[in-house]
């Protein structure tokens, strides 16, 4: 498989999956086995400990590897455990520059567990990548891109970041959370590390917690590999089939993601009680440009403004749905709808949040594949 360059649908099916040998199982078995037999010490046919290996956990590795255009995936319990793995590769005195609009639970990893050990964090808008390099100091190490950011769909060029990180010996880290390899790789555009919350869209079918770190590099990997098993954040046999079960959907659920999102984006814009939709397809999003050259369709993640901005006409709509259910994550078959400022970055000080452009009645729809007439009615209704 890895020999051969298939198109990406065909790829997301079968990378990484070989017929089971002892029995033919089209589908990667659940290896559920905490240890292996050897037939004499060291003789163990790759397999020791699973908290080392595992057999399914490897399937999923090498199909997250390929369909991120990378050479080594590595696979953890949830996705902030592999943010953990990654923040890992860091000292004290050194320094991450950070896009300011991120996920609210890599907000707290970073400003409470690692700035601690000395580890020192900037917040910076990073709409231009040409103003990241005031940034960038002798000590920095790491360049941290959410794109689209969560949950203001900030769109950040990945190219120029990753130049700019080259240019100061730093390495560029990508959170692909919300594109999915089906929309965007980063690798291609010269990220040196691509970390997903396999929870969301790789999985999607909200029944699994997973993350994953796809790299190029040998030595990146090695270290990574080391921390993965040393500190032992990994996910189960059954996780990781299910993973593995989601991928194969990802590009018919990613496609109507797509087809959805610009449908109810499009309608709330023009609904007279809506005040600002965000939308990375809209041509007049900040940064469109940027987005149409490096991601292939623009996703299902919207937010959105009433023109009555206050709490509690936010939160009569999402009091209002009945099929945008109230729920935290994304990426799933079924479509949510959330309130950033109180569930996902309820952690980021709310002048912060202000400060950044996250006001407390902004709301986030992570559209699903439902029938896009029968999501409309339901967002008409609940808008009133």
């Amino acid at each position: 498989m890895a020999d051969q360059q298939y198109k990406r649908g065909t790829l997301l099916i079968h990378a990484g999956v070989e017929p089971d040998p002892s029995t033919g199982a089209i589908m990667t078995p659940i290896y559920q086995t905490s240890t292996y037999v050897q037939a004499a010490p060291g003789d163990h046919k790759g397999y020791e400990y699973a908290r080392t290996q595992n057999p399914t956990r490897t399937a999923l590795q090498k199909a997250l590897a390929a369909i991120e255009h990378g050479k080594h995936g590595l696979c953890f319990g949830s996705g902030m455990a592999a943010t953990d793995a990654i923040m890992r590769l860091l000292s004290p005195g050194d320094e991450v520059v950070v896009s300011n609009d991120l996920y609210g639970g890599t907000y707290r990893i970073f400003t409470k567990v690692y700035a601690q050990y000395g580890i020192k964090f900037h917040f910076v808008p990073m709409n231009d990548a040409g103003s990241v390099e005031a940034h960038v100091n002798a000590n920095t190490k790491m360049i941290w891109v959410e794109t689209p950011t969560n949950p203001l769909l900030n769109v950040i060029d990945i190219e120029a970041v990753s130049a700019i990180a080259k240019k100061h010996g730093a390495v560029t880290v990508v959170d692909n959370t919300f594109a999915s390899p089906y929309l965007q790789n980063p690798l291609d555009w010269g990220a040196d590390i691509v970390v997903h919350s396999a929870t969301k869209y790789l999985g999607g079918h909200s029944d699994v917690v997973h993350g994953c770190i796809i790299v190029n590099d040998d030595a990146m990997e090695e270290k990574l590999r080391f921390i993965q098993n040393s500190c032992g954040a990994v996910p189960g046999p059954h996780d990781c089939w299910l993973v593995l079960r989601g991928i194969k959907t990802l590009h018919v659920r990613m496609d109507r993601h797509c087809e959805n999102g610009e449908k109810v984006a499009r309608f709330l814009r023009e609904h007279p009680k809506v005040a600002k939709v965000l939308w990375v397809g809209f041509e007049d999003h900040p940064n469109h440009d940027i987005a149409k050259k490096q991601m292939r369709g623009f996703g299902g993640m919207i937010s959105f403004v009433l023109k009555e901005d206050n709490m509690d006409a936010a939160v009569k709509v999402l009091k209002g749905t009945k099929l945008f259910a109230l729920a935290e994550s994304l990426g799933g078959v079924e479509s949510l709808i959330g309130h950033p400022a109180s569930m996902t970055h309820g952690s980021i000080p709310r002048e912060e949040r202000i400060k950044n452009g996250l006001p407390d009645s902004l709301i986030r729809l992570s559209v699903g594949i439902e029938d896009a007439d029968d999501l409309i009615e339901d967002l008409k209704q609940a808008i009133g």
